[in-house]
């Protein structure tokens, strides 16, 4: 079986897209600035010809005759030297002194066929290039002016002047390498700085992933705190997300310890019944009432383990609905005592979490609540401000006889399991003391300053 690629990491995505785009921007650059210095050379040796076209002009001169005297000595000694020698002119036109045809050719020029044969109308010069010729690629500049003489007649003349291309493609191909060795030792240098960038901002995704691997290896309990702003959220989402998850698990240990614990009792007492020999009919009943107290436990475990505990990713829930359907229950299982249950709930009140988890915990409140009082029962909740996520505080008095302070705590702690089924404050405090240790929340009992008899305040704390 062939395996699957290997996902690249961020940092290689990242480092790779940026290649793209800077080798895209300096080849870019390199074209730009390329064609920037051919055309400014392109210009200077244009102004240059135009220079020297200006001095075979100026060197000029008629004779009475009315014929042109062409200059003695060029502008620039390779004018006046052997052909090749990179630099050209010519002059065409009639009368002029010392040439055979119509036609003057300086030094340089004498014998090669160069593009120096047509009359050009008087006018700008004209600049062509590069021009392919028996001695190279040639730029030429031209143009057609009008000179008097003694005579009346005007003598027209084309003026030419022209310069070897190898002069120019040398400077270009010098000024092409030096921009590739910049441009590259540039590109370079910044993958260099851009792959030192990139592992300064992406280190702190590599401490959550080695981070995640110790607390996977057992070698720390959580994440560090130590994140940037943007990975606070993440990070404080995966505590959380670990510290239910632990939660959870030590939960269902719990419970299941405890089941175990619990089903010892009875199963005894039926195996010891079984092994005294009494009657068929005392052994019926004496199984049935273990039976009957094993289901209660299994019943009561179930539940407890049923707390699902906060949850990173959870809805929120809203109180109100939920507290109204309990209360409807209530108040037909205690319709005689006639009590009556008051609300004083904020709108913006919400349970992040399980629905079972909070129709267990506002049912026992509630229903311990309904079984002490007299005639009334208050429930409150608000909203408690915070972070990303606020919390939530619940209060449930009643008019009963209230809770003594000395019996608080014997009352909030983990006891035997007898205990905990006591009619009273048994095995829905117990419940609720579990739900709310799973929430990391806090539960206080105290005396009601407006009934008189307990209140129970559960405090579950904002992100």
């Amino acid at each position: 079986m062939t395996p699957a690629p290997r996902t690249l990491s961020l940092q290689a995505r990242s480092l790779a897209a940026a290649s793209l785009v800077l080798a895209a921007f300096l080849g870019l650059a390199f074209f730009a600035l390329d064609r920037a210095f051919y055309e400014a050379s392109e210009n200077a040796l244009r102004d240059r010809l135009l220079g020297y076209l200006s001095a075979y002009l100026a060197g000029s001169d008629t004779a009475r005759s009315g014929s042109l005297i062409p200059p003695e000595v060029g502008p620039d000694p390779r004018f006046d030297q052997p052909a090749p020698s990179g630099l050209y002119a010519g002059i065409v036109g009639a009368r002029i002194v010392g040439a055979k045809e119509r036609i003057w050719r300086s030094p340089s020029a004498s014998g090669l066929d160069l593009p120096f044969t047509a009359d050009l109308p008087r006018g700008l010069p004209v600049f062509t290039g590069p021009v392919q010729t028996p001695v190279g690629e040639l730029f030429v500049l031209a143009q057609g002016v009008d000179l008097s003489g003694d005579t009346k007649n005007a003598l027209h003349l084309t003026f030419y002047v022209a310069e070897d291309s190898r002069t120019l493609r040398e400077q270009v191909d010098v000024y092409r390498r030096t921009l590739l060795v910049w441009l590259g030792a540039l590109g370079a240098v910044l993958l260099l700085l851009l792959f030192a960038v990139l592992r300064w901002s992406l280190a702190p995704l590599r401490k959550v992933a080695n981070d995640l691997t110790n607390v996977e290896r057992g070698m720390q309990d959580r994440l560090d705190q130590d994140y940037p702003l943007e990975l606070a959220g993440l990070t404080t989402g995966l505590n959380n997300f670990i510290d239910a998850e632990r939660d959870r698990v030590k939960r269902y240990r719990n419970t299941l310890a405890d089941l175990a614990h619990s089903l010892k009792t009875p199963l005894a007492v039926m195996r010891s019944q079984l092994e005294t020999g009494n009657d068929g009919e005392s052994l019926r009943w004496i199984v049935l009432e273990q039976v009957g107290r094993m289901d209660e436990i299994v019943a009561y475990q179930l539940s407890r383990a049923a707390t699902s505990g906060r949850q990173t990713f959870a809805v929120p829930l809203p109180v109100e609905p939920y507290a109204e359907e309990i209360v409807r229950s209530l108040e037909k299982v205690y319709a005689k005592k006639a009590i009556l249950c008051e609300f004083d709930i904020d709108p913006a009140a919400r349970f992040h979490g399980d629905q079972g988890d909070l129709l267990e915990l506002l049912g026992n409140l509630l229903e311990n609540a309904f079984k002490w009082a007299r005639r009334s029962v208050v429930l409150s909740a608000r909203s408690i401000d915070g972070g990303r996520r606020a919390g939530l505080e619940l209060t449930i008095e009643d008019d009963g006889p209230g809770i003594p302070e000395d019996k608080v705590k014997h009352l909030l702690q983990r006891g035997a399991r007898g205990d905990e089924r006591v009619q009273g404050h048994g095995i829905g405090l117990g419940i609720v003391q579990d739900i709310i240790k799973a929430y990391r929340g806090e539960l206080t009992v105290d005396y009601s300053p407006t009934l008189g008899g307990a209140r129970f305040t559960v405090r579950l704390a904002a992100l």
